[in-house]
């Protein structure tokens, strides 16, 4: 139950008076501007990342806590290129991953396809960052694009219909919220993982 008095609730037909005002303060409510509250969300995800990064050098960002897992880098790595791809496919634009030297500072190609999705070992084990700058100046360049996207986002965007390969199809507001529950996952895991490795 939310907030006010425990066990109280609040109800008001169309036909009863309104005197107080509540209608209209549900109302405003209701109308809550969603680019706030998303531009908060994701700005809770570089700090997590520059955090569980921070001092590691590319042995350390690269280590795996055991045979199949995968390491700090990695995950940092894939949350920026889910979040470069998503977004991406959203403003029907090139990735930021396609340009500058992202790619071969990460020891790879620049191939916009490549987000971590269906990675075996190997691949895992190809993610090789040369520190932990191009990962954090990576997810910025991200981040700093998904903010302006966000900035102007209105309540009646998310209804947008942005993917229809899936049932029921993928609304604006459901993918940004795919996104931002990825990136914060694989954080919390690269957080984990640092702990797991007394690093």
């Amino acid at each position: 139950m939310g907030g006010g008095e425990a066990g109280t609730r609040v109800r008001l037909s169309p036909s009863e008076p309104d005197s107080g005002g509540l209608r209209s303060h549900f109302a405003k409510v209701a109308a809550m501007d969603v680019a706030p509250l998303l531009l908060e969300l994701y700005g809770r995800i570089p700090p997590l990342a520059a955090d569980v990064v921070e001092g590691l050098d590319t042995e350390e960002l690269c280590r795996a806590p055991a045979p199949g897992t995968n390491p700090i880098g990695w995950l940092v790595w894939h949350l920026a290129r889910v979040q470069d791809h998503h977004v991406a496919e959203l403003l029907d634009a090139d990735q930021i991953w396609s340009a500058g030297d992202w790619a071969p500072r990460c020891g790879l190609t620049p191939d916009p396809a490549n987000i971590g999705y269906g990675h075996r070992e190997a691949d895992v084990a190809a993610v090789r960052p040369d520190g932990p700058g191009v990962l954090l100046g990576y997810l910025a360049a991200v981040d700093a694009r998904t903010r302006a996207m966000l900035e102007g986002l209105h309540p009646s965007d998310l209804d947008r219909v942005v993917d229809r390969r899936w049932d029921p199809p993928v609304t604006l507001g459901v993918r940004l919220v795919s996104i931002a529950d990825d990136s914060l996952q694989h954080a919390g895991q690269a957080a984990y993982v640092r702990g797991l490795l007394g690093l």
